[in-house]
Order: structure tokens, then C-alpha cells, then sequence
């Protein structure tokens, strides 16, 4: 089949499964708000703790970072969380426990691609809603902390790049982590513990840079730096070129191994599947 034929009728077949994702976001819009709301006040929790370790150190610099660039990082940080977070996990895992999996797995479309463009459904309505005022607030107060204009469309644009990527990187490893509960039946107590170690390692609480050498240098190789702290070193410039096309590679790379465990890990689990209601 022509390479565009082919991907007019992939897009055919998964487009209604967007439309659906911002239909479910819509109806729980509560649920929406909620979110921001408490990533907003996490925000300013954050930012008060810094100022104030910022204060006690009595230096204007600590690693790189000043208090203007931990108020930046703050906030983008956020907000890069809040569009690269992927339910993957619990989708999958609540499929598994109440047994739907098993109508998804019948219908003629591919199980990763279902949930991927669900939740991209979802993305969309939140990048529409709250990317350009959080991206202008914080350009406005660079703006006003710097005395100039800091803003640079190439950084940005890696930026969108890389955070494109962190999302492919959180789907899949969280598609991989979902299905344990094909073993386990029920994963609720696990996702809390994975979303707890995986803001400290992926730099999203303290960024690497205040890290010990050893421990910096060994998660920025390990997957966990794809999700966050890429992302938002290279939207805040403190990567060279050079850098950039480094952290780049390894988010790719990361991308491609856990979209192939993923492959194998559900390969193996439907020759031994069982479902809670199913």
C-alpha cells in the first residue's frame, strides 16, 4: 500500500479514539481543574522552600542555578509534567482488574495505539487550555528578571521536540508497567510508589544538577531523565548544542526499548492471560 494511504487509513481508524479522549476529559473537567489547581500550589509550595534555601545560603548561584532560574524551572517543570504524564499504567492495569481488556483485545486495532491516541485526545485539550498562558507567564516574568527578552524559537522548538518525545517515553513505559497487573490483578498501591520515585529521579523535586556527580551522571543515562529534566534544561538553555543532540538520542533510544519490552512483555502475557471479570 502507498505510504499515504497507509497512514490516511491508520489516522481513520484511531482519529475517533482522540475524539473520544477529549470527549472523557471534557465530561471530568472537575477532575481537570482539580489538577491544575494543586500542580499550581505545589508550584508555590516549591517555590518557597527555594527561596528560602536560597536565603540561607546566603549565594546568589548554587549549581548553576539562580533563584530566577528555580522559579523558571518550577513552573515549566510543571507544566512539562503535566503534558508528558501518561495513565497508561492505571488505564491498562483497571482493564486487566475489571476484565474489559479483554473486549479491546478482540476488536481489529492495535492494543498501543488504542490507549496512545485516547490519551493524546486528552494532551491536546490540556495543551490548548493551558500551555500558552503558563509559557507567556513565565516569559513575561524571564522578561522582567533578566531585563530582556531571553526567549529563543530554537530552544523552544527542541523543546516541543523533546517533551514530544518524554510523552512517547512515558506512555510506553508506563504501558509496560500496566501490565504486571496481568501477574499481579491489581496495581492501585504500586502506581503510587512508581509516581514517587519517578518525580525524585527524574529530576522533577530537585534538578540533577544538585545531585552528587555520580548519582547526576548515572540517571541522566537511565531512562529517567527523558521524562522531565530534558526537557525543561533545554527549553531553560542550560545545554549547549552539542548536549542537546546527546539528550536527544538517549530519549530516542529509550523510546525504542520500551516500545519493544512493551511488544514482549505482551506477548508473553496474553499465552497466560487472566482477568478479573472477564
Amino acid at each position: 500500500m502507498h505510504p499515504f494511504k497507509a497512514t490516511k487509513k491508520y489516522l481513520n481508524t484511531y482519529l475517533p479514539f482522540t475524539r473520544a479522549g477529549i470527549q472523557a476529559a471534557m465530561a471530568y473537567r472537575s477532575n481537570f481543574i482539580a489538577w491544575f489547581v494543586g500542580s499550581i500550589v505545589y508550584c508555590l509550595v516549591m517555590y518557597y522552600i527555594w527561596l528560602a534555601v536560597f536565603n540561607a545560603s546566603g549565594d546568589g548561584m548554587m549549581n548553576g542555578f539562580t533563584m530566577n532560574d528555580m522559579t523558571v524551572f518550577l513552573f515549566i517543570t510543571a507544566l512539562t509534567n503535566f503534558l508528558t504524564d501518561s495513565d497508561g499504567s492505571y488505564d491498562v492495569g483497571e482493564e486487566i482488574k475489571d476484565g474489559n481488556i479483554a473486549m479491546r483485545l478482540i476488536k481489529p486495532v492495535g492494543f498501543h495505539s488504542t490507549f496512545l491516541f485516547t490519551e493524546i485526545g486528552w494532551k491536546l485539550l490540556v495543551f490548548a487550555l493551558i500551555f500558552a498562558p503558563v509559557v507567556t507567564g513565565v516569559e513575561i516574568f524571564k522578561y522582567n528578571a533578566y531585563g530582556g527578552i531571553s526567549f529563543t524559537v530554537i530552544h523552544f522548538l527542541l523543546y516541543m521536540l523533546s517533551m514530544t518525545m518524554s510523552y512517547l517515553f512515558s506512555f510506553f513505559m508506563n504501558v509496560c508497567f500496566g501490565f504486571i497487573a496481568f501477574f499481579l490483578k491489581n496495581l492501585w498501591g504500586f502506581n503510587i510508589i512508581k509516581s514517587s520515585i519517578l518525580r525524585f529521579v527524574s529530576g522533577g523535586v530537585i534538578p540533577l544538577a544538585f545531585m552528587p556527580d555520580g548519582l547526576r551522571q548515572a540517571l541522566e543515562w537511565l531512562p529517567f531523565s527523558s521524562l522531565c529534566y530534558t526537557p525543561v534544561m533545554i527549553y531553560m538553555g542550560k545545554y549547549s548544542g552539542g548536549e542537546i543532540a546527546l539528550r536527544l538520542a538517549v530519549q530516542f533510544g529509550w523510546i525504542i526499548v520500551f516500545y519493544l519490552i512493551s511488544k514482549l512483555i505482551l506477548s508473553t502475557a496474553l499465552r497466560h492471560v487472566s482477568v478479573q471479570g472477564g
